[in-house]
């Protein structure tokens, strides 16, 4: 509900406030053109700019739906439920790398997702690619995907053919490296290993994957 007493001018607080928008409703509609930049001062908008968009509130409302910006998190929550289906963290990143879901700021150093994308996303298979390419595993789990030892694994890590993702933070303050579905599937089908010789190595004997050069930290 708008407020019933006049400003000559609005700030970026007042504006939404006495509009009855929420401060990503006001965001939104800016990014969309349906609210006009300040027109008084470089963060002031005259009477005149307030009471136009009070008239199209209904308008306005509609056009920036009822979803904000969300981290990953919710992203991947509200696909699973709007699709029924399971949604792999990891999934919201992918189908941003792919262009099918707009980063619109961050918070805390994590990226935020485009709401208004997310409310009116339709395509089912696109979230299901997304969710198995960018499906992320901790260290243990990403060396079980490519069925080597763990050592192995820091082998191929340290070589420069296998980098993190993401990083997350773990018990104790401790920070976890996260590989993707996509890297791991990559990396298997490369011709520079010679796979069926790793998986062949048992245990105890040394891993072809150790006299794999070290990257060096310029290249």
């Amino acid at each position: 509900m708008t407020t019933s007493s006049a400003l000559k001018s609005y700030g970026p607080l007042q504006f939404p406030d006495r509009a009855g928008l929420a401060r990503w409703q006001f965001t939104r509609a800016q990014r969309l053109g349906l609210i006009p930049g300040p027109d008084v001062a470089s963060d002031r908008w005259s009477a005149a700019a307030f009471n136009d968009a009070v008239a199209r509130l209904d308008t306005i409302r509609q056009a920036v739906g009822t979803m904000p910006d969300v981290g990953a998190t919710r992203a991947e929550e509200h696909l699973a439920d709007r699709f029924s289906i399971t949604v792999h963290s990891g999934a919201a990143a992918e189908l941003a790398r792919r262009g099918h879901l707009p980063v619109r700021g961050e918070y805390r150093d994590r990226p935020l997702y485009c709401g208004l994308a997310l409310e009116t996303f339709r395509d089912r298979r696109k979230v299901e690619r997304a969710s198995a390419a960018g499906r992320l595993h901790m260290r243990d789990a990403a060396a079980e995907v490519l069925r080597v030892r763990e050592s192995d694994f820091d082998h191929l890590v340290r070589a420069g053919l296998l980098t993190y993702s993401e990083i997350v933070e773990g018990q104790h303050h401790t920070q976890v490296r996260l590989y993707r579905q996509a890297d791991l599937d990559r990396l298997a089908r490369s011709r520079r290993i010679d796979w069926p010789a790793v998986h062949a190595t048992p245990a105890g004997r040394r891993s072809p994957l150790a006299s794999l050069p070290t990257k060096s930290a310029g290249r």
